[in-house]
């Protein structure tokens, strides 16, 4: 396990997060675990995990410890209860979505389709362009990078109740209807949903258990959970597609061709 050798500065948001450098030789944007945000962890690690096995564009991240004494040195530190924290590695010299007001290209424009869909299993409401970066590679061209899943299962302190009744419905979010534009066709949404559901059981019920104990997570959760991300991308995640494609994506390749038409 990584350990910290200095401290950088506190990031924006209103989670506990700060920037520390350690001993591998990388600075990682590390979120503590505090009251009123109890399952904002958890939801980082599950989201992770999953998200490095679809190969989407998430900074590598691992649980760490951190000493009592090297975090009583931070400025205006939130005390934790937890010996654990989730940490993930600073991408540096990117933009969020808001700084970039045009976009000619995303290189990796192929994982597009499925960031929307894993969106839309995790019921990640909070996609916002805040929470994507942007790190240029050329004039108008982009290499996107998604952070940021503390409030994936409708919330950063759900409930079992809120996650068995979590809603199928469209989420609003002006980033991903600007990731949706650069989707080449439908058929790449369709690849995306079947890979999601051929995720083995075992390893989403694996992923869940590894949760910490300090986190706080019970055993009737932790089963909730797991249940919840099997059943819903099998019987919920075509719904929410067939919903996400005919508001959202057919509107936009249709006003994108018509542009096309009128400017040809």
């Amino acid at each position: 396990m990584i350990k910290p050798v200095s401290y950088v500065r506190k990031l924006e948001g209103k989670s506990n997060t700060h920037l520390i450098k350690f001993d591998d030789g990388h600075e990682y944007a590390v979120k503590y675990f505090i009251q009123g945000f109890e399952k904002s962890l958890p939801n980082e690690w599950v989201a992770y995990c999953l998200a490095r096995y679809l190969q989407l564009p998430i900074p590598y991240a691992q649980i760490v410890e951190i000493p009592a004494e090297f975090s009583a040195q931070i400025p205006d530190f939130i005390e934790s209860s937890s010996r654990y924290q989730f940490a993930s590695r600073y991408i540096s010299d990117c933009y969020n979505g808001h700084e970039i007001s045009q976009i000619t290209k995303i290189v990796n424009e192929q994982q597009l389709a499925s960031i929307i869909l894993f969106d839309y299993w995790l019921s990640n409401g909070d996609r916002t362009k805040k929470n994507i970066l942007l790190k240029e590679v050329g004039n108008g061209t982009y290499h996107l990078w998604i952070i940021d899943h503390a409030e994936c299962f409708g919330s950063f302190n759900w409930t079992v109740d809120q996650v068995e009744d979590l809603p199928v419905k469209i989420l609003k979010s002006a980033t991903h209807r600007l990731m949706a534009q650069f989707v080449k066709g439908e058929s790449e949404f369709y690849e995306a949903i079947k890979v999601i559901q051929t995720i083995p059981n075992f390893l989403i019920e694996e992923i869940v258990s590894i949760i910490p104990d300090d986190w706080k997570v019970s055993v009737e959760e932790k089963k909730i959970l797991s249940q919840y991300l099997i059943r819903r991308r099998k019987k919920m995640l075509p719904s929410s597609l067939k919903k996400f494609m005919d508001r959202e994506y057919f509107p936009l390749q249709s006003a994108e061709r018509n542009r096309g038409e009128d400017e040809g």
